[in-house]
């Protein structure tokens, strides 16, 4: 996509831009006078604002997501198991879990992706809407295809500049096809359905806030490491060689 149609998408929505010198959105004062109004500081706790020219470590708004996703998909699975039901299969779905849990595959991204943390919020804003549309739980089979999609429509619509689908496809650890695939299924499933307002956004940061108060989060400490493989399509494994 050219700059030029970026820049042109860009102004049609709300810039999810929290790298201005306040560190918080252009169109704040836009917001109706009951939203619950985000001050610089709280940006900056969440990871959401830049300290210098970069985000320095892994964004605590990563931590919530993953933590929120992680309790998702165990509730789901016990509600599942308890109720003897079938859920509906997509072409999201594995035969198996990859070996990366929610968290560890979120560092992943976050770490070779270039993707900013107001991204992966936005991203899993798109997923609810996905999950809504489809009538579907979300599980272990089917999160980490969701998270690897919904970040790659995200960054082409959300961030600045982005990478193509082969280089996501190869984060992800799956296939630039069957990227494609999930890709197209994806924007269908939500109408193509992209636009996130900033009272959303902030409605959904707090969210993530009040659901860490509920349980305790994940933590995995992060590893700097260099990846070497990714995992196999043809049986879900996972085949991460790791140089730390």
């Amino acid at each position: 996509m050219s700059d030029v149609c970026m820049k042109s998408m860009h102004s049609e929505v709300a810039k999810l831009n929290f790298r201005n010198d306040r560190g918080t959105p252009p169109d704040m004062e836009a917001l109706s006078p009951d939203t619950e109004i985000f001050s610089a500081d709280m940006y900056l706790s969440l990871g959401l604002r830049e300290q210098g020219k970069k985000i320095l470590g892994f964004p605590r708004v990563l931590m919530l997501l993953s933590s929120a996703l992680e309790r998702s998909v165990q509730k789901n699975e016990r509600l599942l198991e308890t109720s003897q039901s079938k859920d509906v299969l997509t072409i999201f779905h594995g035969v198996r879990p990859p070996a990366l849990t929610i968290r560890q595959y979120i560092e992943r991204i976050f770490k070779y992706s270039g993707c900013s943390p107001s991204c992966f919020v936005v991203a899993q804003i798109y997923m609810d809407r996905f999950i809504q549309n489809m009538d579907i739980r979300l599980t272990s089979l089917n999160v980490h295809r969701l998270l690897i999609t919904s970040l790659t429509v995200a960054a082409k619509f959300v961030d600045d500049a982005f990478f193509n689908n082969a280089y996501y496809a190869k984060v992800g650890g799956v296939s630039t096809s069957e990227l494609n695939r999930l890709e197209m299924k994806f924007l269908f499933s939500i109408d193509f359905r992209l636009h996130v307002s900033v009272d959303m956004f902030q409605q959904h940061c707090l969210l993530l806030e009040k659901e860490a108060s509920e349980g305790p989060p994940i933590e995995l400490s992060m590893q700097s490491c260099r990846i070497t493989e990714s995992w196999s399509n043809k049986d879900d494994s996972t085949w991460y060689s790791h140089s730390c």
